[in-house]
């Protein structure tokens, strides 16, 4: 969410960044909200003046009073009723403005980096860098599910009957693997530095609307029926949460964490044969990282995080690459965004296992993420987050890179330790 003094001195730059983002059904509400907050610092002042006015007629009436001047004391308790009356009137209409001011800013998109591409959409997203050597290996790769049902590590039919589509049972040394990988990545991100948090898997409302759009929140999110609680999409939103209502010092950031947790999405509409399986799935487990810091450090923050991505992929001898986010491809309150996609060797080609996002001080000032700095100036943090890895997309990339041609699947030396010292699944 912008700061409306913000949108106030720059309406052209926020219309310009509305345009960027393809977002021109958005571009009325610029003017929209500049006019109700004229009208609402026009209101705080009458009310301001009218106050002041009160105060000093009520400090007449007890001298009024005392001179036996009640005709005169009177008519003054009759202005100040008038006048308290006006200031209900003024009050209950600022709420209302302030109410529709609120709404707005948090529907006009966050200012994007100079640096983002301008693009319409996902498909104009810009290649980065490549990590490893994609290969194509000379014998046939079946589909993920396949590979997975010749080591009885998956029944989806099952999983139909108990829960419908979208969800899934793992089993044996398939279930086993995707344990080893989280369990590898919390690790991982241990010996880089952050702090390993289990948070809650359900957040109140007020959380929601602070760490996402509303967009992105009818997408994504499940309600439980009759309180205010909803099943987190991902533990990114748990551990911003964490920090609403909170005023930091500078000298303690950066807060940098990784969580593990389970996720639930909505995941509307239909998809492709690509997407069935265990890649678009209403259930999954994930590793996070997040980060909450000082402004200028964000950028910086931004390379590392996806860096630990790229080198916890590689160190499983999995290719990757980055993509770039485009502007149209971006939710509305980030700033900047970075995919990794893995290597597919079945599909010859890369798709998504992780998403990286510098929100700039979107999320901080939505959940109220503030920061004393030395000389006691006070401004809003900048939150980060990263998938560090999320089993079932990583378990497509991982079966399909280590399959080898007698059907069984190589364990990469780093993840043996997690799978009682096997080195290959199958044999």
């Amino acid at each position: 969410m912008l700061d409306i003094k913000f949108v106030r001195e720059n309406p052209d730059i926020v219309k310009q960044n509305i345009k960027n983002k393809f977002q021109d059904r958005k571009l009325p509400l610029v003017d929209e909200v500049i006019e109700l907050d004229a009208e609402n610092r026009k209101i705080k002042q009458e009310v301001e003046v009218l106050r002041a006015e009160r105060n000093k007629l009520s400090k007449q009436i007890g001298g009024l009073m005392a001179k036996g001047e009640k005709e005169e004391a009177e008519k003054i308790k009759a202005q100040i009723a008038s006048e308290a009356a006006r200031v209900d009137e003024l009050s209950a209409r600022e709420k209302d403005v302030e109410e529709k001011i609120k709404k707005i800013m948090m529907t006009i998109p966050n200012i994007i980096d100079p640096s983002v591409p301008i693009g319409k959409d996902d498909s104009e997203n810009v290649e980065v860098q490549k990590f490893g050597e994609p290969v194509v290996p000379d014998f046939e790769i079946p589909y993920h599910t396949e590979i997975m049902e010749k080591f009885n590590g998956i029944d989806l039919d099952s999983a139909r009957k108990v829960a419908g589509n979208g969800f899934y049972y793992l089993m044996g040394d398939v279930a086993r693997l995707h344990s080893a990988v989280i369990a590898y990545a919390r690790d991982f991100m241990i010996d880089r530095g952050f702090t390993y948090c289990v948070p809650p898997f359900m957040i109140r409302s007020d959380v929601v609307t602070g760490v996402m759009s509303f967009d992105e929140m009818d997408a994504m999110m499940y309600k439980i029926e009759g309180e205010d609680l909803y099943l987190i999409g991902t533990s990114e939103h748990s551990m911003i949460g964490k920090f609403i209502d909170t005023m930091n010092k500078e000298a303690d950031l950066p807060y940098t964490l990784t969580s593990y947790s389970p996720c639930f999405r909505k995941e509307k509409g239909a998809h492709g044969i690509e997407e069935r399986g265990v890649y678009r799935i209403h259930q999954f487990e994930k590793q996070e990282m997040i980060v909450v810091c000082k402004p200028e450090d964000s950028k910086m923050w931004f390379d590392k995080l996806w860096q630990n991505t790229v080198d916890l992929f590689r160190s499983l001898d999995i290719p990757v690459r980055t993509l770039e986010c485009c502007s149209g491809d971006l939710a509305d309150l980030k700033v900047k965004s970075v995919d990794v996609e893995a290597w597919s060797p079945r599909q010859k080609k890369y798709f998504e296992v992780g998403s990286c996002s510098n929100l700039g001080d979107a999320q901080a000032r939505r959940l109220r993420i503030r920061v004393t700095g030395e000389n006691g100036e006070k401004y809003f943090a900048h939150t980060l987050n990263n998938t560090v890895v999320a089993p079932p997309r990583m378990l497509i990339a991982f079966l399909e890179n280590n399959l080898q041609a007698d059907g069984s699947v190589r364990i990469p030396e780093v993840l043996r330790p997690y799978m009682g010292g096997k080195e290959f699944l199958g044999k």
